[in-house]
């Protein structure tokens, strides 16, 4: 390995929206037609790993996603972040003499998911805010989260969400130059940390329809988006904010539901229409409302007990505060039993007692769709990107010392 080389890896979160962002009044600038609001997920479960090196013995750009390698130059959303975190590293030099210039070295990246990508788990989102924040290690630039998100954003737009832990708000802004569009965190993971997410993936392959593609087409043919845009939106996200900040899940449930209703809606009234959830998807949500009516008719105090939520994909996102989890997911495994050999089901163990006594309530059936899910996540609130090392460090960097990935496809 070259003396001069300099390299930082870090890991970055996942966000699941509970108000969901789609549409773009910029597409260049990656600003949206309205604010939106998630909650960070633990990088234990779910993360991007990244590793960035420079080196004046690197004669080209490379970068390479989960073992493939990808052209820079042919992705603008890459480049769009990798050109400015560069120009303020060139901004540093310029200003201070004793800083090596390393802004002109050529650049390896190296990013793996250890999930699922495109499939609506908000990868892009983690991706982008795993490779700003690194790219910003790597060259030691003095930016706040505003700035970082700011940044992250011309990459992914809900990538400047992945930048901050807990509860976040990305303000849609209203300037044209996207200064004032950039994410805010609304509660710490420490504020509420009683909350859970269970991710039930129904199908981990690309989706059909990208993100982009999507919210595209539904801006051009939906009459429905503007009146989600002016109407729903912003009063869900005022409603929203005091939720958290009241750690009041009944409304916090109602909301995210209602959301995720709003935002499918509109993806149906897409000319011609866009369908992300699948017949299992719509079963989870029949099995949601028909749980929670359950406990309220064995007398919980509460109102809700599960939310689900749906990006942009079939996979269930529930929400679900700890007491209730097991409950929840014993209920799960009787409503869509796996196979005796392929039972995702066996880490968990589930109160009986208590699962037969809402199962009794309820007026769901069993669904005869075995194994309806490739993979189940529990996991919690979670906090921001973290560093894992600031120079190359063979235990945790996604390169080899001569550069080159350590995995290839």
């Amino acid at each position: 390995m070259s003396l001069k080389v300099y390299e930082a890896t870090c890991t970055a979160p996942i966000n699941i929206a509970v108000i969901k962002y789609w549409g773009k009044r910029d597409t260049k600038l990656n600003l949206p037609t309205n604010s939106s609001l998630s909650v960070t997920l633990s990088q234990d479960d779910l993360h991007t790993k990244t590793t960035c090196r420079v080196s004046p013995d690197l004669k080209d750009d490379h970068l390479w996603l989960n073992g493939k390698e990808e052209i820079i130059a042919q992705n603008k959303r890459l480049t769009n972040v990798i050109n400015e975190m560069r120009a303020q590293r060139k901004r540093m030099e310029e200003n201070d003499n004793s800083l090596p210039k390393i802004s002109d070295y050529n650049l390896h990246i190296c990013s793996n998911n250890n999930f699922p990508t495109a499939a609506g788990l908000a990868s892009s989102a983690a991706g982008f805010a795993c490779l700003t924040y690194t790219l910003a290690t790597l060259y030691q630039l003095q930016l706040d989260n505003v700035q970082l998100s700011t940044i992250a954003r011309t990459g992914s737009g809900s990538a400047c969400r992945s930048l901050q832990g807990g509860y976040v708000a990305w303000e849609m802004g209203e300037k044209e130059d996207g200064s004032d569009s950039h994410a805010i965190q609304v509660a710490t993971r420490e504020h509420w940390p009683e909350m859970q997410a269970i991710i039930l993936v129904v199908n981990d392959t690309k989706k059909k329809t990208s993100s982009t593609l999507g919210m595209q087409h539904t801006v051009a043919t939906s009459p429905l988006i503007q009146h989600r845009i002016k109407h729903v939106v912003p009063k869900a996200m005022e409603d929203m904010k005091k939720a958290i900040l009241n750690k009041d899940f009944d409304s916090f449930a109602e909301i995210t539901m209602r959301d995720s209703n709003s935002f499918h809606a509109v993806c149906a009234d897409t000319f011609p229409p866009i369908y992300y959830m699948n017949d299992i998807s719509r079963a989870i949500v029949n099995a949601v409302h028909d749980y929670n009516a359950a406990k309220a008719a064995l007398g919980s105090a509460q109102k809700y007990t599960v939310a689900y939520t749906f990006d942009a994909g079939p996979n269930a996102v529930l929400y679900v505060e700890k007491k209730d989890a097991n409950n929840v997911l014993g209920v799960i495994s009787r409503l869509f039993p796996a196979a005796a050999d392929n039972n995702i089901y066996e880490r968990f163990t589930f109160n009986e007692k208590e699962v037969d006594e809402v199962l009794a309530k309820m007026s769901t059936p069993v669904y005869q769709q075995m194994n309806a899910f490739k993979r189940i996540i529990d996991t919690k609130v979670g906090d921001g990107p973290r560093i894992l090392a600031k120079e190359f460090n063979e235990n945790v960097s996604l390169l080899k010392a001569n550069g080159e990935p350590k995995e290839l496809l």
